[in-house]
C-alpha cells in the first residue's frame, strides 16, 4: 500500500532544511508508521534531493512522526531553482512511499 492510504502530512521549510510530519489517520496505524517509515527509508526515497542528515522525531500521543531533512532544498528556498522540491511537494512525494500492510 502507499503511505497516503494511512497517513497525511504537514510541512515546513527554513533555509536548506525541510520538515515533514507524517500523521496516521487512525492511531492504530501508528506502530506501522513507526516500523516502516524510518530515517533511512526517507533518505533513500529522496536520493538526489536530500543530501544531509534525516532525523526522525516520534510523537506517539499524536500518532505522528516528524522528519527533519538537512540539505534538502538546493541551498534554500531563495537560492534554489527547483521550485517543485520545496516542503509541500516533498510531503506529497513522501506520501507516495510504498509500505507493507503489516509492521516488520
Amino acid at each position: 500500500m502507499k503511505l497516503f492510504d494511512i497517513a497525511h502530512s504537514r510541512t515546513g521549510d527554513k533555509g536548506d532544511i525541510s520538515n515533514i510530519s507524517v500523521i496516521a489517520y487512525d492511531p492504530k496505524d501508528y506502530p506501522l508508521l513507526a516500523a516502516q517509515v524510518t530515517p533511512e527509508r526517507v533518505k533513500a526515497h529522496f536520493t538526489g534531493i536530500v543530501h544531509g542528515e534525516v532525523i526522525r522525531y516520534e510523537i506517539p500521543s499524536l500518532g505522528a512522526l516528524n522528519f527533519v531533512m538537512h540539505k534538502a532544498l538546493g541551498g534554500g528556498v531563495t537560492k534554489s531553482l527547483a521550485l517543485d522540491a520545496h516542503g509541500k511537494c516533498l510531503a506529497s512525494a513522501l506520501l507516495d512511499l510504498d509500505i507493507p500492510d503489516t509492521p516488520a
